[in-house]
């Protein structure tokens, strides 16, 4: 690894690291908050996904989590969205390619040479934590925001048990039905639906349901509401399922992280409660 830059906060330490990543063939950068309480002992670890467009540096400069992180002792890794560089296929639009990994594996070209976002965070980035922080990598928990936010989902039905306790803003909980994602999902897993169902969150809860209740904040003002992120799709789904679910819906907040940062401290208490549980 290489230490891009390190910053003291909340009497914690926030890290940027640079390192070469053998599944994604590629260059990757990700973020770590280690709190206080590190220099102690082994804490548990926090996953934060972004949504389309962004990188490490959105939660971390805007999110707001290092105070209650710092305070419950738990450990935040923030990833990248996508593989990077010059090698990697791109495309022109901002919901697609480079910021827009969508957390899956691609079968498709060119995706398909670097687009495993879902084997980088489950695999090689946890053992990249594992062996070079204070890390007790037998307690993690997820979360994300929009695109991010599937990712939160769609990680934790398809591993159940990896993770104690999940939870997502604004989250797209069926790609499969609106714009973002059917723009993904065909170029990155081609036009054979059946196969989308396996990134669709609202499709694997049908299968899967997890030991622990899913926490969502979602505004009521969010501009990408109704076209993109349904979630009365996912509400329906677990309802149907039986599903733990606790969906909240803001009035006045929209997509930003104006509505994020409102509402960071309740989802680390969300997950400080079951990883210390």
């Amino acid at each position: 690894m290489e230490t891009v830059s390190d910053w003291t906060s909340f009497g914690g330490d926030l890290s940027v690291y640079d390192h070469e990543s053998e599944t994604l063939g590629c260059t990757m950068r990700f973020a770590v908050f280690e709190p206080p309480q590190t220099d102690e002992e082994p804490v548990p670890v926090l996953w934060y996904l972004s949504g389309l467009t962004c990188n490490w540096s959105n939660v971390m400069e805007k999110g707001g989590l290092q105070r209650k992180a710092a305070e419950l002792g738990v450990m935040i890794v923030a990833p990248d969205t996508s593989p990077r560089g010059e090698d990697v296929a791109d495309d022109e639009a901002y919901d697609l390619g480079q910021g827009a990994g969508f957390y899956l594996t691609a079968t498709q070209d060119p995706w398909t040479k670097h687009y495993k976002m879902d084997q980088y965070i489950m695999e090689e980035l946890p053992s990249v934590i594992r062996s070079n922080f204070a890390a007790d990598m037998r307690r993690q928990s997820i979360f994300g925001h929009s695109m991010g936010g599937h990712g939160a989902l769609v990680l934790a039905l398809r591993n159940p048990g990896h993770f104690r306790s999940v939870s997502a803003f604004s989250p797209i909980v069926a790609p499969s039905q609106v714009p973002w994602g059917e723009k993904a999902f065909s170029a990155y897993l081609g036009d054979e639906k059946e196969a989308w169902k396996e990134w669709d969150a609202c499709e694997l809860v049908k299968k899967t349901q997890l030991d622990t209740t899913i926490l969502i904040d979602q505004g009521e003002d969010d501009q990408f509401l109704e076209e993109q992120l349904k979630p009365g799709l996912f509400e329906q789904a677990c309802r149907e399922t039986g599903q733990p679910l606790a969906i909240r819906l803001r009035p006045g907040y929209d997509h930003s992280y104006y509505f994020i940062s409102t509402f960071m401290d309740d989802h680390i208490m969300h997950h400080a409660k079951a990883l210390y549980g």
